[in-house]
């Protein structure tokens, strides 16, 4: 594997990137919620994303000077699947948004990283190092406990984890999972000579521009209205694009350069760079409950990360 002059496997920065990526178009992505329905905002990360998409490709094939490579039947299905898994995943996390106790639904979205790791060791057999599972599962722990800081009854939540917030929190949390699944497999299938950056590229923009004809074509025959809102407003959708397209590169890249489940569970970083900015931009009150849980995160993604110089 690639690695950088610190010798720390590539895959370690680049997902750190991505997650950093992912917070900032996220945040960029709520301002939007005053201008477009939930649908609209989610939809302009995959329209915008498409231009720079093309020309990062187009700059990374002239840097390779490689023949383009040919994508098989079955890559461009994974990339189908992985797409659609990924629009029906944000598509559960907004219902979670709007049913009560929705704290509880996007908790249970987190646990993806947790569903990757059953899913490749028990369904795929994949060999993850022991390590990396400890640190998957408590990043996991740290992600749900920050999700519940604040909320003192016990009886409560587990009340709430039985509640369709939580169900759709879980079902997200799964479609994300099959995502990241496809994508890493896709990687797999293609030619072998190929470059990682730019085959990461290369799913991305095949990935992207599913999206945007399933969701587009969706949207113009029951949203009509709300797919113009999104055109007309460019001027502040187009930087959801940029970080979106910045941010799904690095994971994209991420699972061409090592298994879902490790991307994925590092990813969890996100939550940690999410509290940061909340407490020291936003001058949020910090609670003590918050600062261990993120402690617990940081300890995960530290055991991950260890475990990828293995």
């Amino acid at each position: 594997m690639t690695e950088f002059g610190l010798r720390m496997p590539t895959w370690i920065p680049v997902t750190i990137a991505a997650a950093f990526f992912q917070v900032w178009r996220t945040a960029l992505q709520a301002r939007l919620r005053t201008a477009l329905s939930a649908t609209g905002a989610a939809y302009v990360r995959y329209l915008y994303a498409l231009p720079l998409d093309t020309v990062l490709l187009l700059v990374a094939w002239a840097g390779v000077q490689a023949p383009f490579p040919a994508l098989a039947p079955r890559v461009l299905g994974l990339c189908l699947i992985g797409g659609v898994g990924q629009i029906i995943g944000t598509i559960l996390l907004i219902q979670a948004f709007g049913r009560r106790n929705f704290v509880v639904g996007t908790a249970y979205a987190k646990t993806e990283a947790a569903q990757l790791v059953l899913f490749s060791v028990v369904v795929l057999g994949v060999h993850l190092p022991a390590l990396a599972i400890a640190g998957i599962l408590t990043a996991v722990v740290g992600v749900l406990s920050l999700s519940f800081v604040g909320h003192d009854r016990v009886q409560g939540l587990l009340r709430a984890s039985l509640q369709p917030a939580a169900l759709l929190g879980l079902g997200a949390g799964t479609a994300f999972a099959i995502t990241a699944l496809a994508l890493r497999r896709a990687s797999l299938l293609m030619p072998a000579a190929t470059p990682v950056l730019f085959k990461g590229l290369l799913l991305l923009l095949v990935t992207n521009t599913l999206q945007t004809l399933i969701q587009g074509a969706y949207m113009a025959v029951s949203q009509p209205a709300t797919l113009r809102q999104c055109l007309s407003a460019w001027r502040r959708a187009a930087p959801v694009g940029v970080l979106s397209a910045l941010g799904s590169w690095g994971w994209f890249t991420g699972f061409c350069l090592t298994h879902a489940a490790l991307v994925r569970g590092l990813g969890q970083i996100e939550i940690v760079f999410t509290f940061l900015f909340g407490h020291h931009l936003l001058k949020e009150r910090v609670r003590l409950g918050e600062v261990l849980s993120v402690v617990v995160v940081v300890l995960g993604v530290t055991l991950i990360a260890v475990s990828g110089h293995g």
